[in-house]
């Protein structure tokens, strides 16, 4: 068993799809079949079900995954620990954030850094906050970026910003024409949301809480994984979202999107670390950087 065929095992097992786990790879999609096919003959144990054109993880499989993933990780840790006891400046850093951070927080941050440490590689891959979580606690990525609440207590989390939420619906909703709103008419309009998991999500769900207004009873009628998404089906008159203003901000500016005066309170930016992992100089030089505003 190799590295590298674990790291197609992975890649396969995350997409659920040979082609796309190898234009990931930039393999050929024989050379990720051949690899998965190794590793099940080798210890002759099926780790896919072969579903039409689709493919789905065995119960093997999945139990092979989480041991697939920490095995990944450790080698990662290794090799940046070599890099770092060879003292040169090279290295790697290994970020994963949400949606509303690596779109329109984090770039001008990594762009910045990139510019002063020229030998440094960046790893940027993009998940809710849930998922960013996840992905730290397992090693996966060295710092993550999210905007909702962590409960992992592996997990050390720090703000690095700020961010202001609105709610928002198309020019022609009957909200667009209000000068205020109260917090029980939030249930009158349809609303289009981010995924359960998400940062933008919970902190909206929280903020209701706060308001007295029960998240479930909203008329939630439509569940998007992507912020664009979302956007777009507002701007289509499918109802009510609240997002954030860098979101909002380019169809705000074209009178594609009216800003509802409904008070929603700040939230913060979060980094994560582990608390028991050892913290490369890359990532200590990266969040210095971030201290210094």
């Amino acid at each position: 068993m190799t590295l590298d065929q674990l790291r197609v095992f992975v890649a396969v097992a995350d997409r659920q799809h040979v082609t796309r786990a190898a234009e990931v790879l930039n393999l050929g999609q024989s050379a990720v079949s051949a690899a998965i096919a190794a590793l099940e003959a080798r210890h002759n144990t099926k780790l896919f079900h072969r579903v039409g054109r689709g493919i789905e993880l065995t119960e093997a499989g999945t139990l092979f995954l989480s041991a697939a993933r920490g095995i990944l990780a450790q080698a990662e840790a290794a090799e940046l620990l070599l890099s770092e006891l060879s003292g040169g400046k090279h290295g790697t850093l290994l970020v994963q954030a949400s949606q509303t951070i690596s779109s329109y927080w984090l770039p001008r941050h990594l762009v910045a850094f990139r510019r002063q440490h020229g030998t440094i590689d960046i790893r940027l891959t993009i998940g809710n906050t849930a998922q960013v979580a996840q992905a730290v606690h397992r090693g996966e990525a060295e710092l993550g970026f999210v905007e909702g609440a962590v409960s992992d207590p592996s997990l050390l989390s720090m703000p690095v910003a700020r961010d202001k939420m609105i709610v928002v619906v198309a020019p022609d909703h009957p909200w667009a024409q209000r000068d205020t709103l109260a917090p029980e008419q939030l249930l009158e309009s349809d609303w289009v949301l981010r995924e359960r998991g998400s940062g933008t999500r919970s902190e909206f769900e929280q903020a209701l809480a706060q308001f007295g207004v029960p998240a479930k009873a909203l008329r939630v009628v439509l569940e998007l994984p992507a912020n664009e998404a979302v956007r777009g089906a507002v701007e289509a008159g499918l109802g009510a979202t609240a997002i954030s203003a860098s979101v909002a901000a380019p169809s705000l500016e074209v009178g594609l999107l009216h800003h509802v005066k409904f008070a929603l309170p700040e939230r913060d930016f979060h980094v994560l670390r582990h608390a028991d992992r050892y913290q490369s100089h890359v990532a200590a030089a990266f969040m210095a950087m971030l201290a210094k505003g």
